[in-house]
């Protein structure tokens, strides 16, 4: 029996080109003699639809897209996801499904049985999960066909009371298939690789796994389907961030013994091709074509316009260079040099003049108080101003700028530098920057050096640097991460032999911050814990995480 995966980049509602990517897949499979071709989970629709879901005529879309796609299984098999209806009164209206099709008909329907609902999943809220647990007949053998979060439930202190894998091994499956539409972080690639050896290892079987490429908004999905022998060794794992089509011989599969073909990938280098996938994935998918970036001289908005020239190409970037009073003179001439070096589109606006007529014009307002956050923000807001309107009559999308830390601290300015249509760094922390900005420039200088050595600095006002109004990058990320990855609070930061001041300072920070982060734009997700809708804090409450 042979066997493929096919790792396809779907958008969110596009039934007809959905459909049509999926019926090629199975044509391309067919002409290779493949008796299967295994999608990824909800193909049909996208991942994750959200509240679309809950829509009759979206629904229905989905039901008569299954239909159609069936029509082009004559002599082959096809497994693809679909949300199926849920035909008893009790539960919810919806599962999440498998849809196994065969010589133009559907041959078998299966249901996810655990459905995350931690971090960016929600599936509770639309689906009923499957309680009868059954393998499926492909040609003469049984399979165990699981759903993504089907094979998650492992470790010390697992999430669900049932493993559905223990149901299925009761009816001795002779291999497990797995669609899935996990998304991207830098840590997952390492534990999806162990936890298929392990589910193959301990239930004995050829495991092949199948997940979606693409992003969609702040989701990243990327790939690297897996194959794996029994054993545990991993037979093939597929390239990151791209579609492809393999063909496996299944007792090939369950005879291979090694050695294990899985390909080592620097952190930075992922996360580098990550940033750039779904940046460029969200201009793609919402047609848009041109990207304005603040330029300001500083290793931040060096970085995204490196991603964004690598994503978009360096015709479609532009950068605006602003100028305040208190920007020096270095600055201009960075931002300068690193526009010229990327071939990127730049104009030089100082705002001074702006700045000064401003200032005079609040003067009655302001009364005698003396310079303070006020003027500084006021620089912020009026390049976010001129960015915006740059960015409106040349039809651009604004980029946010801003990195993980400003965000977790509030190290920005509201209708500021914290403006913008995607954030592309907000889930990377200032340190990680600071990597990244030494990976792109590993075989050549694109970004400056001078760029990398100076001090972090708003320039908002005379000699004014991030540490004025921050902790140490290293000791506040280390604390940061701590605090949002792996959600220590107070006495357990202290334990870890974090100074209780530079804890209690750090998190007090993050806490009254929230307000800023709920007006941020979009989040690309990279982390396991991205601030967005995988975060969610009250902006009204009495405690504090401290």
């Amino acid at each position: 029996m042979k066997i493929a995966l096919a790792q396809q980049n779907y958008v969110i509602g596009d039934f007809e080109g959905n459909a049509a990517k999926i019926s090629a897949a199975i044509a391309e499979g067919r002409s290779r003699g493949a008796d299967l071709v295994v999608f990824s989970e909800l193909c049909v629709c996208g991942y994750p639809p959200q509240d679309m879901l809950e829509y009759r005529s979206f629904v229905g879309h989905c039901e008569q897209t299954v239909h159609r796609i069936a029509q082009d299984t004559r002599g082959i098999a096809a497994l693809i996801g679909a949300p199926s209806v849920n035909p008893q009164p009790e539960g919810k209206d919806l599962f999440n499904s498998a849809y196994l099709l065969h010589d133009g008909q559907v041959a078998a329907v299966r249901h996810k049985s655990l459905l995350p609902n931690y971090d960016v999943f929600d599936e509770y809220r639309y689906f009923e999960p499957n309680s009868d647990f059954q393998t499926v007949r492909i040609g003469s053998r049984q399979a165990a066909v699981t759903i993504c979060e089907d094979i998650w439930n492992v470790g010390s202190n697992p999430l669900y009371r049932i493993s559905p894998l223990d149901h299925l091994e009761r009816f001795d499956p002779g291999f497990l298939i797995n669609s899935s539409a996990s998304p991207f972080d830098v840590q997952k690639a390492g534990e999806r690789i162990r936890l298929v050896e392990d589910i193959a290892r301990r239930h004995n079987l050829p495991v092949f796994y199948c997940n979606c490429v693409g992003a969609q908004t702040e989701l990243i999905f990327d790939g690297g389907s897996l194959v794996a022998a029994p054993g545990g060794f991993i037979v093939d794992e597929f390239a990151y961030f791209t579609e492809d089509l393999r063909l496996y011989d299944l007792d090939e599969v369950a005879t291979y013994s090694g050695p294990s073909m899985v390909k080592e990938r620097m952190p930075e280098a992922l996360l580098y091709d990550a940033l750039v996938f779904g940046l460029k994935e969200y201009f793609q998918k919402m047609q848009l074509s041109s990207a304005v970036i603040g330029l300001s001289g500083g290793i931040d908005s060096a970085v995204v316009a490196c991603l964004a020239a690598d994503a978009l190409g360096a015709p479609s970037v532009h950068a605006l260079l602003l100028p305040s009073p208190f920007t020096s003179p270095q600055s201009v001439t960075d931002a300068i040099e690193l526009a010229r070096r990327l071939g990127i589109r730049h104009e030089v606006i100082p705002i001074s003049g702006l700045y000064e007529q401003a200032v005079a014009l609040m003067q009655p307002y302001f009364g005698k108080k003396p310079f303070d956050i006020t003027e500084e923000n006021l620089q912020s807001r009026l390049r976010c101003l001129l960015l915006m309107a740059y960015a409106n009559k040349h039809g651009l999308v604004l980029l946010n700028s801003s990195n993980k830390s400003e965000l977790a601290t509030g190290y920005g300015t509201l209708y500021g530098d914290l403006t913008g249509g995607l954030s592309v760094l907000g889930d990377v922390y200032k340190t990680q920057v600071y990597r990244l900005a030494h990976w792109i420039n590993r075989q050549g200088e694109r970004i400056p050096e001078a760029i990398l050595k100076k001090p972090p600095s708003a320039e908002l006002r005379p000699g004014q640097l991030d540490s004025d109004s921050l902790p140490p990058y290293d000791a506040l990320d280390a604390v940061l991460f701590e605090h949002i990855e792996r959600r220590k609070g107070r006495q357990e930061l202290v334990a870890l032999g974090y100074e209780a001041s530079l804890v209690d300072r750090v998190l007090h920070l993050v806490s009254s911050s929230e307000f800023k982060r709920r007006q941020a734009p979009p989040v690309l997700r990279v982390s396991s814990k991205a601030f967005g809708p995988g975060r969610r804090m009250p902006l009204v409450a009495r405690y504090h995480l401290l």
